[in-house]
């Protein structure tokens, strides 16, 4: 890549991750190439390699920004256990390319250095947020995100009833509300 091409765009990899966040949210992680991330760029075809390596390194780098935002989130979330879980789900509701690929490690190098810091962060704030509402261990936390992911999933997939109404976090707020008052 020449000074000039990494001059015109600040930040390459930057901009080939946002573009690969709006592939994914017009088609889904499996219509994802490095190829086409570079058209949208406006770059060589190679320039995506140089900075990932391959596809399954595109969504490592992905994964590892998901988890990290998702961390940043719930840390922001305080120390309400509903609130924690409001945080999750609007998590995954404004950075669904993120999310969609966060939970399927078949998909980028699970072991990355990055990857693991950044979901160990994730998950210790949600452990601490449960342990911190409810005063119980890792079965909780266990319940709790598994509540709250399950819920963000069906909301993603359109399948949860009309009556959930218009707002996921206020619907969120709901559900969680009935099951850990």
């Amino acid at each position: 890549m020449t000074r000039s091409r990494a001059y015109h765009h600040g930040d390459l990899r930057r901009a080939l991750l946002d573009a690969a966040v709006e592939v994914m949210a017009e088609s889904g992680p499996a219509a994802l190439s490095l190829r086409d991330l570079a058209r949208r760029a406006g770059v060589s075809h190679a320039a995506p390699a140089h900075h990932f390596g391959d596809k399954a390194g595109l969504l490592t780098a992905l994964a590892a920004q998901g988890f990290t935002l998702l961390a940043d989130a719930l840390g922001n979330a305080g120390d309400d256990l509903i609130d924690t879980g409001v945080a999750y789900v609007g998590f995954a509701v404004r950075h669904r390319a993120h999310f969609e690929v966060m939970f399927r490690p078949d998909l980028y190098r699970a072991d990355d250095p990055e990857v693991v810091a950044a979901r160990t962060r994730a998950g210790e704030l949600l452990r601490t947020g449960v342990a911190r509402r409810t005063g119980r261990g890792p079965d909780d936390a266990l319940a709790a995100w598994s509540i709250v992911h399950g819920f963000a999933t069906l909301w993603l997939s359109g399948a949860l009833p009309p009556r959930v109404g218009p707002d996921p976090e206020a619907a969120a707020r709901t559900v969680i509300s009935r099951l850990f008052p």
